[in-house]
């Protein structure tokens, strides 16, 4: 797959290669994803489930599901816990609320998909927070952005490369590309000259400035 690192032949049945492999995947989603146990404890979340409470993903590391999540009805959290218990496979859907960082009270839908390598082994939860598709860039509040999206909309503006960008701001090329994807799919634009032109419109960009620099 484009993007992800080459392994040698001789590493490919390596689980290790495999592990690390499936977790740079998972740090690629752009959808919202986390893995738990059975109780609800968080023991890996990808970067766009951290960042739906604002922080990063080593923060949420032991955290509980449900003091991030408000299930619409309980009833579904038992029925899903008794599926588990059973020894089910299924994949379960939950209505929940959250408060999300940048946008206050929001509500969609968590998938729940018990896992685990062998029949024998107690499962894990895999669990993904679908939100509402926004219905346009002008019927919808765009969220505020943090101090990097902010950036490297300004170095976007300057016409930086990619490569420039991440020197600046201390990350990778692909760390660049998925803030950049994150605020497009939000923003519902394509492509950073329109992420640039939304960032003037929305004031996050000073229009007075030159060379690009974030509104203060």
């Amino acid at each position: 797959m484009e993007g992800l690192p080459d392994f040698p032949d001789d590493a490919q049945d390596d689980p290790v290669v495999w592990r690390n492999r499936a977790l740079a995947l998972l740090d690629r989603l752009l959808t919202p994803v986390a893995v738990c146990r059975t109780g609800g404890t968080i023991l890996l979340a990808n970067p766009a489930w951290a960042r739906e409470w604002g922080t990063v993903p080593g923060r949420m590391r032991g955290r509980d599901v449900l003091d991030l999540l408000s299930p619409r009805s309980a009833d579904q959290l038992h029925r899903i816990a008794e599926a588990v218990r059973l020894g089910h496979r299924s994949r379960y859907r939950v209505e929940v609320g959250w408060t999300a960082a940048g946008h206050g009270e929001r509500r969609g839908e968590l998938t729940v998909e018990p896992v685990s390598v062998s029949p024998e082994e107690s499962p894990g939860l895999l669990v993904q927070l679908w939100k509402p598709a926004a219905a346009g860039p002008d019927t919808v509040t765009p969220p505020r952005v943090d101090d990097v999206d902010a950036r490297l909309l300004a170095l976007a503006a300057s016409g930086a490369t990619t490569d420039a960008m991440a020197r600046a701001v201390g990350m990778t090329a692909d760390g660049v590309n998925y803030h950049f994807s994150r605020l497009a799919e939000r923003w519902a634009v394509r492509g950073r000259t329109a992420l640039v032109a939304r960032a003037y419109v929305l004031g996050v960009l000073d229009p007075r400035a030159w060379p690009p620099e974030p509104t203060a």
